[in-house]
């Protein structure tokens, strides 16, 4: 995991630490996924809580760095296996940071927390996919050692227009 970082200036100072989601939580990650995506989502968010944090922790992990009890960001991902041929996984499908706590390693220790947890269970490749035009997470994801894998992501429009 990535080493510690300097304290929020928001906070009184504690450190961040990243840890499992809390139902206490939801509030604050579906605030800051609204901030950055101008969307409120909170029926998706309470979905994705009872698949990935409810009953996560094993092969599905939704993780937030936490400093005091705000929190700064999120991570979620899980082991998939044998979908395009391909062993056991580890797919990281949402990970955000409040914009006041970017560029302070928020990021790389909730990637380093999933990485380890991916790890533990045997898990050698990590995965994700970003919007082709989404330079700041490609940026990132890219800074934290990621390239261009051997999957084609294709997709086909449907329904009206």
């Amino acid at each position: 995991m990535a080493g510690r970082i300097a304290p929020h200036p928001k906070t009184d100072g504690p450190a961040v630490r990243v840890r499992a989601v809390r139902h206490a939580d939801l509030p604050e990650v579906i605030a800051l996924d609204a901030t950055v995506t101008g969307l409120h989502k909170a029926d998706y968010w309470q979905r994705v809580y009872r698949r990935y944090g409810v009953n996560g922790q094993g092969l599905r992990h939704f993780l937030v760095a936490v400093a005091g009890a705000r929190v700064l960001g999120f991570v979620i991902g899980e082991v998939r296996d044998w979908e395009f041929g391909s062993p056991p996984c580890g797919w990281v499908f949402a990970i955000d940071v409040d914009p006041r706590a970017r560029q302070k390693g928020v990021g790389s220790q909730l990637l380093g927390a999933m990485r380890e947890r991916f790890e533990h269970v045997g898990v050698r490749i990590l995965r994700t996919m970003l919007a082709s035009d989404n330079q700041l997470i490609l940026s990132f994801f890219r800074s934290q050692g990621l390239r261009a894998g051997r999957l084609i992501p294709l997709e086909l429009e449907i329904g009206p227009t």
